[in-house]
């Protein structure tokens, strides 16, 4: 009898956010998957969590999703997790779970902790409808990517660096406007967590004056619905304004 494929959601800051469930079914799993071995390694020291632990991360998920398959097949109940947050989130996990579903095995995915949902929902922008663009490309086909979005209506969701964090805000300033209403996330979950919110000018005027550090999550209000199209702000549109 094939096994199951359990996709276990991590804490992305506050250990205290990993549930019950998900305890458990580590603690069950005849083997857990992980990004990073030594990331991992921590949380289920501290969970007293001591299942077999291998690695599973983007550069070598082509290969090892087929033979994780086949040890499902052949009994073993696996659990995927990454370093923090829900797999396949912008993490290694999409190409394990479609490979299962295409072999019938089922697929059991944890409701827990994600970075962005407490990060949208903390912004005061609309949440019945938004879209999750995760990284946006680092060089090649980003500037097209961020013209795609001028007229997207939802409100948007990004993940950045705090290395590209202020490079990002300002390429959103001259493609969105510079009035476009945001709010970056900063370490949710954790000590320090922060959010700083106001037009996409103000918020990359503020992080030129104070460095950005931890995971950084981008909230950007959706363009006003009927908003003429306009594909790019440059200066002289700015100066009128």
């Amino acid at each position: 009898m094939a096994g199951i494929l359990y996709i276990v959601p991590t804490p992305v800051g506050n250990l205290e956010d990993m549930t019950f469930r998900a305890i458990r079914v580590l603690k069950e799993a005849d083997l857990i998957l992980a990004e990073d071995t030594r990331t991992s390694s921590v949380l289920l020291k501290h969970f007293e969590i001591s299942g077999r632990l291998e690695s599973h991360h983007k550069f070598n998920e082509h290969k090892t999703a087929s033979m994780i398959k086949e040890r499902i097949l052949a009994g073993l109940n696996v659990a995927l997790i990454s370093d923090a947050g829900t797999p396949g989130i912008s993490d290694p996990g999409f190409l394990l779970a479609r490979t299962c579903i295409e072999e019938g095995i089922e697929v059991q995915t944890l409701p827990g902790a994600t970075a962005f949902v407490p990060a949208l929902v903390s912004s005061g922008y609309p949440c019945d409808r938004f879209c999750f663009e995760g990284f946006l490309p680092q060089k090649k086909g980003r500037q097209t990517k961020i013209e795609s979005l001028v007229q997207e209506t939802r409100t948007m969701i990004f993940y950045e660096s705090p290395y590209r964090l202020v490079k990002t805000l300002e390429q959103f300033a001259e493609y969105f406007g510079p009035q476009r209403q945001c709010s970056v996330a900063r370490e949710i979950s954790k000590k320090f967590e922060e959010h700083r919110r106001g037009s996409l000018e103000e918020v990359a005027s503020w992080f030129r004056e104070h460095e950005p550090k931890g995971e950084i999550v981008i909230i950007v209000a959706g363009a006003p619905e009927g908003q003429k199209e306009k594909k790019k702000y440059h200066k002289a549109d700015r100066d009128d304004e």
